[in-house]
């Protein structure tokens, strides 16, 4: 779990316990886990942390966001980062395994929410007003396909048999595969 207010990440149990995992990450917020279980934290005033064996580091630098950072590993290992900012537009980020950023080259007016679905296929929440909904790249140099329209949306999960959940700042909805 992050803290945006602490600048920390915790991990907790299943008994309900937490445990300091790391802190002084500024505005802690998106988590994404590789497959090497290194975890990657941003920071909404532009950094995105890599933590191994409780140590943080620099790993890539984005334009600072008005929101959070939203976080997903793709199915290639590469990271994805979106970070809204007061821009009329913004893109979603792909950052290599060294740290290098490049831009999907789909815009979006308010990117968050990011998850892969079971097939690969990218899914970005594109909460600016007028274009809000859940979108799908089924390839990432493609456009955007609207799948849900829906206003507030924030963030998109699957879960282990392909479901899928979409919340706002107080529902969450569910799509069987």
């Amino acid at each position: 779990v992050s803290s945006r207010f602490e600048g920390a990440v915790y991990r907790v149990s299943t008994e309900g316990k937490h445990e300091l995992v790391v802190a002084e990450l500024g505005v802690a917020c998106g988590l994404a886990f590789d497959r090497n279980g290194d975890l990657y934290v941003g920071d909404r005033s532009g950094t995105i942390f890599r933590v191994r064996d409780n140590h943080a580091e620099p790993f890539a630098t984005l334009p600072p966001s008005v929101a959070a950072f939203h976080l997903a590993i793709g199915s290639d290992g590469e990271l994805f980062a979106s970070g809204p900012t007061l821009s009329t537009y913004d893109h979603v980020y792909r950052i290599g395994p060294n740290g290098d950023v490049r831009s999907v080259p789909a815009t979006f007016g308010r990117p968050q929410g990011l998850a892969f679905s079971p097939e690969g296929e990218l899914h970005v929440v594109d909460a600016l007003a007028g274009r809000s909904g859940l979108y799908r790249l089924k390839d990432l140099d493609g456009e955007p396909e609207l799948l849900v329209a829906g206003c507030r949306f924030i963030g998109v999960a699957f879960g282990p048999s392909g479901e899928l959940a979409v919340a706002s700042n107080d529902t969450a909805y569910r799509f069987d595969p």
